[in-house]
């Protein structure tokens, strides 16, 4: 499974209408598009801050819907006043025990590794000793883990149910986050909160 992420740091007084966007009229459209499992949409609304996720059945169907979403990402940038920056991923990890509500909220690390030839490792890795352990947080989600093979960076995202439930979680999220970066043997480089604003990214489960 492959996902591509369209972000824009844009202004937080559009944030509103660039999602009854995605929502209405990107996301209809791309339900269309052969391979596509969906899209998700988060979002800052004090920064601005939007990404929108596409899923796809494999690297083919991504790589052909390009010229098709190219139009919805520059309507999105023109919605809110900034240039799209778009990411092509692999989905290493997606696991779920329960499904997003109206509050739901995202933490997102990023992270960089420098031997990205042991990546497969790093994933397995993560895939049995981390993510029962995150799986126990309160008020979590689902849990997903994307890779670039190329770059070596990777972006985990942890749903929780809301905000509340995220900040309860705390101290024990803040250790294995920690513990991640060294089972990754990378660096993380951001962490951030979204509100889960658009939650239809039909991706199975791989874990």
């Amino acid at each position: 499974m492959y996902s591509r992420t369209t972000t824009v740091r844009g202004n937080p007084r559009s944030v509103d209408d660039a999602v009854a966007y995605v929502r209405d009229e990107w996301l209809p459209m791309a339900a269309g598009l052969d391979g596509c499992t969906g899209l998700s949409m988060l979002v800052g609304r004090r920064t601005g801050r939007c990404i929108v996720t596409s899923g796809w059945v494999d690297e083919q169907a991504m790589l052909a819907s390009a010229a098709s979403m190219r139009g919805s990402r520059a309507r999105l940038g023109r919605i809110l006043s900034a240039v799209p920056v778009v990411a092509q991923w692999e989905i290493a990890v997606l696991h779920r025990v329960q499904p997003t509500g109206p509050d739901a909220v995202c933490r997102l690390v990023w992270s960089s590794r420098p031997e990205i030839n042991l990546l497969d490792d790093d994933v397995d890795t993560f895939r049995l000793g981390l993510l029962p352990r995150i799986e126990e947080l309160t008020g979590f989600c689902s849990a997903s883990l994307l890779v670039d093979r190329v770059s070596g960076q990777t972006v985990l995202a942890v749903a929780y149910a809301d905000r509340e439930a995220m900040l309860v979680a705390g101290q024990r999220a803040d250790a294995l986050r920690a513990e991640y970066a060294r089972s990754m043997h990378g660096r993380i480089t951001e962490v951030t909160d979204l509100d889960l604003a658009v939650a239809h990214l039909r991706v199975p489960a791989t874990a």
